[in-house]
Formats: C-alpha cells, sequence, structure tokens
C-alpha cells in the first residue's frame, strides 16, 4: 500500500453554471480540453433549478423543460485553474463561476 503524501497538492475545484439554453457548452469543453488541457471536465443535467430572474425551470414527465440547469465542473492546480477562469470567463456571465480549495486524496 502507497503512502499519502505529506504536502497536498495545492488543488481547486472549479463549477460553472449553465442553462441547457447556453449554446457555448460544447465550446467551452473544448477550450478546456484542447486549450487548456484540463485533466477532467464533468458537464452535468440537473433536474431543476432557477436563476435571478426566479423562473423554476424543471424536468417532470408532464412537462419536459429545454432549459434545465447545467453545470460544467473540473478541478486542477491552481495556476491552472487561474489560467482557465480567466479564458472562459469570456464565455459565460458574471458570476456564475464558482471555486474552492480542494485536497485530492491519493489512492493505493
Amino acid at each position: 500500500m502507497s503512502e499519502l503524501r505529506d504536502e497536498p497538492v495545492r488543488t481547486r475545484m472549479v463549477r460553472v453554471y449553465l442553462s441547457e439554453s447556453d449554446h457555448g457548452i460544447e465550446r467551452l469543453v473544448r477550450i478546456l480540453h484542447d486549450e487548456l488541457n484540463v485533466r477532467g471536465v464533468t458537464v452535468m443535467r440537473g433536474i431543476a433549478g432557477y436563476g435571478s430572474s426566479g423562473q423554476v425551470h424543471s424536468a417532470s414527465l408532464i412537462d419536459l423543460s429545454d432549459d434545465l440547469p447545467v453545470i460544467l465542473e473540473f478541478f486542477e492546480d491552481e495556476a491552472k485553474v487561474s489560467r482557465a477562469v480567466a479564458r472562459i470567463s469570456e464565455l459565460v456571465d458574471p458570476g456564475h463561476i464558482v471555486s474552492w480549495s480542494v485536497r485530492v486524496e491519493e489512492g493505493s
């Protein structure tokens, strides 16, 4: 069994709040993958949500919204996160990118 590092790598988690109507999601993924070489990105579709408008968008069997919330998420070292956030901020509404420090667990 390998030992955990004593000093954790300084890593940040980034979450970008979007909606299905944002047509730039594929472009964001391409930039993160091809241009910035971020190690991994996950895009998740929410089942309900609302933003500053207060209008609730939700998925139900009766009424399937075509504008569900979407979250794009990735983690990376702090330097690469800084570059990535600076680059994608041009394509995302202000206040829709959040980040926080995380500890990456090294497995055996």
